[in-house]
């Protein structure tokens, strides 16, 4: 499925596929969705087990010249379970985040995956072994196409050599044509594959969201970190989105999910990590920490003892 003109995928006429899914039956929608999900799910391979730890944050500390933005930050993420990073307007989340996913390097401390240290791999680097990431700021290609924007993700996983890909040797080929049925599935599993051929600044807000959430799933990761999602929804497209991370859980992926709306956050994470001033001040599952005194009080602008 490439375009003859200039080497790009070929992409599906808008509202095909809708107009084909609307005239299916029960047990042809429900077999097609099998077919989506299998498509979708990514052939990964991961050293630990459900339940296991596959990324921790050791003692992590960054200084920004006199600025302590994390200070000894340490905790776990488990393969299989949404967690909830949260904290107030300044922190350390997003440096939290950043560490993790390479934009910073750490001045002290370590960031491993499935036990082996990160420490100065690149960002692509990253990416390549299993960390993916979405923005608090949409950075999608506006010029490309919702469909182009997804491939783009799959690139992370071809083996094409640049002297094969110019060449456009048969590898190339069959990996454009895995990249472009895969992009095709995945904005389906995410719900905008109505919208596929339409270039992405032309996407309604919520479907930006979205597709950059199928980019980010396009390179197939093992842990797929969500930086405030839900920025700018109104409550009913964040209980879609609540819907869409549990889908994401669901399907074998491993959430880390940075977020300012508390309900969302505790309606669908298992394990929440607490920051304040670029310190961890609590760890727990959900209900543990709506009770916690030391988040109350972060969170109501009140010292500890003044929280009952």
């Amino acid at each position: 499925m490439t375009d003859p003109q200039n080497g790009g995928p070929e992409v599906v006429a808008e509202g095909g596929l809708v107009a084909e899914l609307q005239h299916m039956t029960a047990e042809e929608r429900a077999e097609h969705d099998a077919e989506v999900a299998e498509v979708v799910a990514p052939d990964r391979e991961i050293d630990v087990e459900v339940g296991q730890t596959l990324l921790e944050v050791d003692n992590v500390t960054m200084r920004f010249g006199g600025l302590v933005a994390l200070d000894q930050i340490s905790f776990d993420i488990r393969r299989g379970e949404i967690l909830g990073l949260i904290g107030p307007n300044g922190a350390g989340k997003t440096t939290c985040f950043n560490a993790m996913t390479g934009v910073y390097r750490p001045t002290s401390g370590e960031v491993r995956l499935e036990g082996n240290a990160l420490g100065k791999t690149s960002r692509h680097g990253i990416t390549q072994l299993g960390i993916a990431r979405t923005f608090q700021n949409i950075r999608l290609f506006s010029e490309m196409t919702a469909l182009e924007n997804v491939v783009v993700g799959t690139d992370a996983r071809h083996k094409t050599s640049l002297l094969g890909a110019l060449l456009r040797l048969p590898r190339h080929h069959r990996e454009e044509k895995a990249a472009v049925e895969k992009a095709m599935a995945l904005l389906e599993f995410v719900g905008i594959a109505d919208r596929a051929a339409d270039r992405a600044k032309n996407l309604p807000y919520g479907y930006q969201r979205r597709l950059e959430i199928a980019r980010a799933l396009a390179t197939e990761p093992k842990l797929l970190c969500l930086d405030e999602p839900a920025a700018g929804f109104n409550p009913a497209e964040k209980e879609d989105l609540m819907g869409l991370i549990r889908t994401i859980r669901d399907d074998g992926y491993t959430v880390l999910l940075i977020e300012h709306d508390m309900k969302l956050v505790m309606g669908v994470t298992d394990r929440i990590v607490v920051l304040e001033f670029g310190k961890k001040i609590a760890e727990g599952v959900p209900a543990e920490i709506r009770e916690n005194p030391a988040v109350i009080a972060a969170y109501l602008g009140v010292p500890d003892d003044d929280v009952a």
